[in-house]
């Protein structure tokens, strides 16, 4: 089905949905009461009290300059604001963007050449400091620094910087970036940006006071500006986010902020989340994890356990990069002929099965803008056709395969993955050796060109979810590969791919816009620089006492949207 508009992903992604299979609730699930009846998941906190966060891993960077990962956007809301931001998870529409420090949406001159922002009155950092524009301007000039910018490429991309700029620490301010008043800034772009009031939503758009962040100043400490501060931080182990008392709520329409502390758990072994999460005794009432384990899902049986499981639809792509610089992936045989060979229904399974993944075909998500459903590499139960495989590689010259590295994250069902497709490619003589990498440094390493492999098993979720302009330019964009922070793991340079990203980022009509990504799509899976292989959900199964649960699409995660969550009784656990 072709979709060139996000109304119908928005609907479908409003809320956390139930899994209907075990679950007598609607949008929000329920778990049962005293009474025997059915408590809502999305009913209104109370304020007070402290949310507790169980996860396996720790958040790549408390720096938004440098974090860029779907695990760590949720928290960045607590903390951080930006001059627009995600709708919060229970809006008319979640996909939208909204203003969050700005007034509105920001104005394009006549030309699109520059973009104005007028900055809310009231908003202030965790000192009582009121956040001006020369702080959003100074944040974000950050991003150009060779080793703090190395997150979300966006402002590189599309302001305009002189040659060589090196951030604020290294060449000074960035004269592009005009503050003419404390309230009022303007950004100069390259070439107009239709969609820059949703850039500006990004995380290297959070303001810091001028001078702060300098070399690892905002590796384990921060600045807020949102309506927590950090208390402490052991990294690998725990964060404690105590109220930043400077925060107004009078000035974001966004964030509820009901509980007085969040307590992030770090470093549990999957296995034991979901025991903690199933007992539910004492504090772990009030936790929420980002997914259980699927091996968990058959243990849940009774009626009060399902109906505390919460089902949010995957909105981020689960992929097989392919480097395409290092021999043999260089020839374009070979990559088409690895999609074909890959059994993604193998690689289904190993993600959870059926209710914890979708096969995909395509780059974009169904809940993506300008998806449209296509499959160049079909096979049967989307097994895998080796046949068709084995002839693309002969004509290539290597019938008898070859030895490859592929980098995983040290997590179970990352490596599951991995030899699912370890699996699918031996009878090919496609011989794999699984390259471990910690989950922490992840991207940080496949992002660096002179530490990739020869493929990693990575994900891409939308920056925003109404264009597919946030999915195909940043992984395959050619021109915009850097020596670290490079999101086109891929590294396709293709001229072709490089003008039509162009043409159609210099649309105004972003629904033809939409249509032209969803066609862009196909044209780079005739070159099969990744093997899309699924579209990942998460099952979470919160504690008895939490509340305000809902999925955000537009949080670049897809998880529970934080900003909501709260609990029913603060004095309880």
């Amino acid at each position: 089905m072709k979709r060139t508009h996000l109304a119908t992903a928005a609907a479908i992604t409003a809320a956390v949905l139930t899994l209907g299979a075990c679950s007598n609730g609607g949008p929000g699930g329920g778990a049962a009461d005293s009474d025997g009846g059915s408590v809502s998941y999305t009913d209104t906190p109370e304020p007070g009290g402290t949310v507790r966060v169980l996860q396996n891993a720790d958040f790549s960077y408390l720096d938004p300059a440098r974090g860029f990962d779907g695990g760590v956007n949720n928290f960045y809301r607590l903390v951080y604001r930006t001059l627009t931001t995600p709708a919060p998870g229970n809006s008319d529409d979640p996909s939208a963007i909204v203003p969050d420090l700005a007034t509105d949406l920001g104005t394009p001159s006549e030309d699109g050449l520059s973009w104005t922002f007028t900055l809310r009155e009231g908003v202030r950092f965790e000192d009582g400091t009121p956040i001006t524009s020369a702080d959003v301007k100074f944040g974000v000039s950050r991003a150009w620094d060779p080793e703090i910018g190395i997150g979300s490429p966006y402002a590189r991309q599309v302001i305009d910087a002189p040659e060589g700029y090196e951030g604020p620490y290294r060449s000074g301010p960035l004269d592009t970036i005009e503050t003419p008043d404390e309230r009022t800034i303007v950004f100069h772009l390259r070439e107009p940006y239709p969609e820059f009031g949703s850039v500006v939503a990004q995380n290297s758009f959070v303001p810091f006071p001028e001078g702060t962040g300098a070399g690892d100043e905002f590796i384990n400490d921060i600045i807020a500006s949102g309506p927590y501060r950090l208390d402490s931080y052991t990294p690998g182990s725990e964060i404690q986010l105590v109220r930043n008392e400077e925060w107004d709520p009078e000035t974001d329409e966004v964030r509820a902020a009901y509980p007085d502390r969040w307590e992030f758990v770090i470093g549990l072994d999957p296995a034991t989340i979901d025991e903690r999460l199933l007992a539910g005794q004492g504090a772990d009432a009030n936790a929420i994890s980002l997914t259980i384990q699927p091996a968990t899902l058959p243990r849940v049986q009774t009626p009060q356990l399902q109906d505390r499981l919460q089902r949010m639809e995957g909105i981020c792509q689960t992929y097989m990069g392919l480097n395409t610089t290092r021999e043999p992936f260089d020839d374009v045989r070979v990559r088409q002929a690895i999609n074909y060979a890959v059994d993604r229904a193998a690689v289904q399974n190993a993600s959870g099965g059926t209710q914890f993944a979708d096969i995909s075909t395509t780059i974009l998500p169904a809940t993506v803008a300008g998806y449209r459903e296509y499959d160049l590499y079909p096979s049967e139960g989307h097994r895998g056709d080796p046949e068709a495989a084995r002839a693309l590689l002969e004509e290539a010259g290597y019938g008898d395969g070859f030895e490859m590295t592929l980098d995983i994250r040290s997590q179970p069902k990352m490596r599951a993955q991995a030899e699912a497709i370890q699996q699918s490619l031996e009878p090919l003589g496609i011989d794999i050796e699984l390259n471990v990498i910690d989950v922490s440094s992840y991207y940080e390493t496949i992002g660096t060109p002179a530490l990739q492999h020869d493929a990693a098993i990575t994900g891409w979720c939308p920056d925003w979810a109404s264009s597919a302009s946030t999915f195909l330019p940043p992984l395959f964009d050619g021109r915009g590969i850097t020596e670290v922070g490079n999101p086109n793991l891929a590294q396709l340079n293709d001229e072709n791919i490089n003008a039509r990203i162009d043409e159609i980022r210099a649309m105004t009509d972003l629904d033809a816009a939409n249509e032209q990504w969803g066609l862009l799509d196909e044209e780079i899976m005739e070159l099969a620089p990744i093997v899309p292989l699924a579209v990942e959900s998460g099952i979470t199964l919160p504690g008895e006492n939490i509340t305000g649960i809902y999925a955000n699409p537009g949080s670049a995660s897809g998880g529970i949207d934080f900003v909501l969550v709260g609990l029913r009784d603060p004095e309880r656990g």
